[in-house]
């Protein structure tokens, strides 16, 4: 699985013009998943990203987490995070198929909301217009395949 996890001080997602999720202070979570993934991973993963501590304390340094701020969390499908860019036109083979794909990607987020977090969430294979507020800016890069 691939994640890109930015910190936001608010995110949305709009489907056909009307807002389907949208949260206040957290993490806007861009997933994505490989063929080879499995719930251990979507879980390993969701714990990597639940525990993370890069919102600022006292001290301004980046050292609480999404639970110490009361943040929560926008996940996005986005299986382009796989994309194979050798040419102009980028492939998307890298990325797993929906049967595999839907079931992970709920269990991601299944597995944030059993460790208390609110999730709100777009709609898989749907085009969504994503908004953000990027704060300091924070982004964090997660590929299960290298840790």
């Amino acid at each position: 699985m691939r994640a890109v996890v930015t910190r936001v001080k608010h995110a949305s997602v709009t489907i056909e013009g009307t807002v389907t999720g949208q949260i206040g202070e957290g993490y806007l979570v861009l997933l994505g998943v490989a063929p080879g993934d499995t719930e251990e991973t979507a879980v390993k993963l969701a714990d990597k990203i639940c525990n993370l501590r890069i919102f600022e304390d006292e001290n301004e340094k980046m050292n609480r987490s999404l639970e110490q701020v009361g943040g929560s969390l926008l996940v996005i499908s986005q299986f382009t995070l796989f994309a194979d860019t050798s040419s102009r036109r980028p492939g998307f083979s890298g990325a797993a198929k929906p049967d595999l794909a839907i079931p992970l990607y709920e269990k991601f987020m299944a597995h944030c909301r059993e460790r208390g977090f609110t999730v709100e969430h777009g709609e898989f294979g749907a085009k969504m217009d994503v908004d953000s507020l990027n704060h300091g800016p924070v982004t964090i890069l997660f590929d299960t395949e290298k840790s």
